[in-house]
This record gives C-alpha cells, structure tokens and sequence, in this order.
C-alpha cells in the first residue's frame, strides 16, 4: 500500500494519497485546491492513476481541489449522500464499502461538524477528518453543526472502532501526525466528559472565532470548489 500525508500549512488541513502497488489505483481525501499540481506530481511519479477524490465533508477553510482534480485526471469526485455541494459525481450512504480494485474503504457516516460529515475506515487507519482531531474534536457552531450528534458519532461510532486504529485527522495546528483511538480516550479532553449534555454544553462554551476563509471557502465549496468558469465549462 502507498500511502501519503500532505500538509497545507494555510489551513492546517491534512490531505491523504492512498494508492495500490499493484492496481495502480490512487486514492486522495480532502485535497486542497492550492496544491493540485503538488497531487498530480506525485501521482504522476507514483505512476498511479487517480480514480477518486474524496471529500469527508463540506470544508470551511479551504477550497477542496475535488472538483478541478475531475478536470485535470480520470478521477471522480465522491461525497456523502448529505451534502448539498453541487457537481459530486458519486455520492455513499453510512456503511458503504467504496471498492477501487483492491483498495477498500469503508465509509462511516459521522454528523456533527457538519451534516455530510464522514470518516473512512482502511485496514488499521480512519481518516476522521473534523470529527475527531488529535486531543480535540471538530466545532459543531456554524454550518448546521449539532454538537449532540456528534457525541453519538464518536461515543457509539469512532470510539467503539479497535484502540490500535490509527486515526488520521483533517487537521493538525501542533505538528502532529496520527493518534490512535485508544490514546484518544485516555488523552482527549473533550472525551473525559460523563454525559451527551455535558459534551453538548462544553462545545457551546468555545466561543471560537469564525474560519478566516469561510466566506469564499463555503461557496466555492458549494460547487464542488469549480469557479464559475470552471462550471461554465462542464455544462
């Protein structure tokens, strides 16, 4: 198996190449926009054929390079059947095997961050995107969020999953690069809490500051991260 982490530094946001030796199929979660000729460089030196990109869900600090990624490689664009982004090409349902020769990835449905959120299970790693996140877990304040569902998503979902799963988040502000569930449990400290309704008031009581690019990502985002040009160009 190949497997890549990348980093953008701007959004702190995690993207993750997966590819098969021998299939040759080549697999990317949460690209970023600004770094599609960095992904299709390595998928090229890879000599990998890029067959899907993934999003976990509707991102509000960057703009996903799904939707460019479609016009530049053979790819599909895939999200959860929740979204309301535009021109997703394959959309899952909670629990569907997502087959690309022989890579399998299960996917999770996890609301709480936002209504489309998922995470996707591979061998012994779950990309959580901003659902669980090292030592945190993802805000539920804006874009329909609930912070009630979410305690179902990780108490009876991610948190039930093997300990020795390693979990690789959609993002990382401390230079951190994969956790595992069970430090997760013992070291989270928005998991130590007893019920949903403490979680559900811990979250309510953050009081962060908005995404700095959240009016432009959210939009562009909506279309699948393709500016009007670009979706101009598809229809």
């Amino acid at each position: 198996m190949i497997f890549h982490q990348l980093f953008d530094q701007d959004s702190c946001t995690y993207t993750y190449l997966i590819g098969s030796a021998d299939s040759k199929h080549g697999v990317i979660i949460d690209p970023v926009k600004s770094h599609v000729s960095t992904y299709i460089n390595l998928i090229n030196e890879l000599g990998l054929n890029l067959v899907a990109s993934i999003d976990t869900h509707l991102h509000a600090d960057h703009i996903t390079g799904s939707g460019q990624l479609t016009t530049l490689t053979d790819c599909q664009s895939m999200m959860g059947i929740e979204t309301e982004a535009k021109f997703v090409q394959v959309k899952f349902c909670d629990d569907e095997i997502l087959n690309f020769g022989n890579i399998k990835i299960r996917a999770i449905h996890t609301p709480g961050h936002t209504p489309d959120s998922y995470c996707f299970i591979l061998d012994d790693k779950v990309f959580t995107g901003d659902t669980l996140l090292i030592n945190a877990t993802g805000r539920t304040d804006f874009q329909n969020g609930s912070a009630s569902e979410q305690y179902d998503s990780l108490f009876n979902k991610l948190l039930k999953l093997p300990g020795f799963m390693k979990v690789y988040p959609g993002h990382d502000y401390n230079q951190k690069y994969y956790s595992t569930i069970e430090q997760e449990k013992k070291n989270n400290p928005r998991l130590q809490v007893k019920s949903r309704q403490e979680y559900v008031e811990m979250m309510g009581n953050l009081n962060l500051s908005f995404p700095k690019n959240m009016h432009f990502a959210v939009p562009a985002n909506l279309n699948n991260g393709l500016t009007e040009q670009e979706v101009s160009a598809l229809v």
